[in-house]
């Protein structure tokens, strides 16, 4: 990669870390739910006036827009509200790698191999320290419902993968769409119309800034960043700055926040990062359906109906999908 391409890459890394940060900070103005529909509501309008029309099937906008703007971000930003710390939040998170390798292997028949077998287990040792350092720094809920919250990231990346969309910032601007006015709903059943107008209605500059930064410097640009190096480079070469993310995540919570960051944590860290490098970063193997070049790449869509050929050399799922948080 050029140098100006590397920093970029680097750059959206320390956004989506810090993001972690911005939405603890907007859990003090907002309710979860609301600022999660807050969110996509001003990183949907009015973007969608401008990106085109939808460029895949409608049934890939809705359930990729439900799995990851209702269920993931809810279920994150409802964690985080019930007190998981934001730079432990953005660690545990990384474990949607070993959710999409497993998706994958049973929706694409994307076969993992050994050493992306052992990557899941040594990511799912560091989930295990980091359950015991949130056990005794945080409440348990919020770590189930952010583990949880992975799980939902990998469906919507094997959903991302079925789609394949042609444009990754269009195909993100229609997903944030989806769940604006599901997470409404949900944010007036759940938190009370009471909390929601009260919330509203002491909106400030900071609430103002949280709001831009995690829908368009967050999403718009994040996403936006990562499907140009997407496009320029092999994901293969673009997939390892995202194990950034929970280093700038830990690392802004303790200067921004005073979280303090355990030799346990640490631990959690190097394990899970190391897990997912191996389990995102190795190449999978899928049986051979259609013709191949001389330089043993697929020529042509597959004959299983899940989207265009995986080579050998390609990377899976969760190095394709994009780790913004």
């Amino acid at each position: 990669m050029r140098p100006v391409h590397t920093a970029l890459a680097v750059l959206v890394a320390a956004v989506w870390g810090v993001n972690f940060v911005v939405i603890e900070i907007g859990l003090d103005h907002f309710p979860p739910l609301l600022l999660s529909a807050l969110r996509f509501l001003a990183a949907a309008l009015p973007a969608v006036f401008f990106v085109g029309r939808p460029k895949v099937a409608w049934k890939w906008i809705l359930g990729v827009g439900a799995a990851l703007g209702i269920a993931k971000f809810g279920l994150l930003f409802t964690g985080m509200a019930a007190g998981m710390p934001a730079g432990l939040s953005s660690l545990v998170l990384q474990i949607q790698a070993v959710f999409t390798a497993v998706l994958a292997a049973v929706v694409l028949r994307e076969r993992p191999g050994r050493v992306r077998v052992a990557g899941m287990g040594v990511a799912l040792a560091g989930i295990a320290v980091a359950a015991v350092d949130g056990g005794t720094s945080g409440p348990v809920l919020g770590f189930v419902l952010v583990v949880a919250a992975a799980a939902c990231w990998g469906v919507s990346n094997v959903l991302t993968r079925r789609a394949s969309p042609p444009d990754a910032l269009n195909f993100m601007v229609w997903v944030c769409a989806v769940p604006v006015l599901p997470l409404f709903a949900l944010s007036l059943l759940l938190e009370g119309p009471e909390r929601d107008l009260a919330a509203l209605r002491a909106l400030d500059w900071s609430g103002a800034a949280v709001i831009g930064y995690v829908a368009w410097v967050s999403t718009i640009f994040g996403f936006g960043a990562w499907g140009y190096l997407l496009r320029r480079y092999p994901a293969s070469s673009v997939a390892p700055f995202s194990l950034l993310v929970p280093v700038f995540g830990m690392s802004s919570a303790a200067l921004v926040l005073g979280e303090s960051v355990s030799g346990t944590r640490w631990l959690a860290a190097a394990l899970l990062v190391g897990g997912v490098a191996l389990t995102s970063l190795t190449p999978v193997r899928r049986p051979d359906r259609t013709g191949v070049g001389p330089d043993g790449a697929g020529v042509g869509p597959d004959r299983t109906g899940v989207g265009p050929d995986v080579s050998a050399g390609s990377p899976p799922a969760a190095a394709v999908a994009s780790p913004v948080p």
